[in-house]
C-alpha cells in the first residue's frame, strides 16, 4: 500500500509559476513510476507528466512540454512539478500518482495509487 499526498497548489495569475509537492509513505517509493494527473471540470482525468523509478527518464504531455518539470527524491520519497508560464487552461485538480510498473506509463489505468488532488486555478 502507498499513501500519497498532495500539496503546493493555489490560485495563481496566467504567466506564474507553482511548485506542487506530493509526499508518500508505504512500500518501497523508488519501487513505482511517479505521475501527475489533471481533471479540469467536466473533463476526463489526464496524463500530465511521469519519472521513472530511477528518476532518469521523464515524459510529458504535449500541452505542458516545456512548461513543466517533474522530478523526484527517492532519499525523500517525493515527487515535485514546476509549473511555469501558467496559463487558465491549465486550471484543474492535480493529482499524484503511483504505479507498479517497470517502464513509464501515461495512462490512468496503469497507476495503482492516487493521492486526494490539489487544487490549481489559473486565473487570466
Amino acid at each position: 500500500q502507498v499513501q500519497l499526498a498532495e500539496s503546493g497548489g493555489g490560485l495563481v495569475q496566467a504567466g506564474g509559476s507553482l511548485r506542487l509537492s506530493c509526499a508518500t509513505s508505504g512500500r518501497t517509493f523508488n519501487s513505482n513510476v511517479m505521475g501527475w494527473f489533471r481533471q479540469a471540470p467536466g473533463k476526463e482525468r489526464e496524463f500530465v507528466a511521469a519519472i521513472s523509478r530511477s528518476g532518469g527518464g521523464t515524459h510529458y504531455a504535449d500541452s505542458v512540454k516545456g512548461r513543466f518539470t517533474i522530478s523526484r527524491d527517492n532519499a525523500k520519497n517525493t515527487i515535485d512539478l514546476q509549473m511555469n508560464s501558467l496559463n487558465p487552461e491549465d486550471t484543474a485538480v492535480y493529482y499524484c500518482a503511483a504505479g507498479l510498473m517497470l517502464v513509464v506509463r501515461t495512462t490512468v489505468e496503469n497507476y495503482d495509487y492516487w493521492g486526494q488532488g490539489t487544487q490549481v486555478t489559473v486565473s487570466s
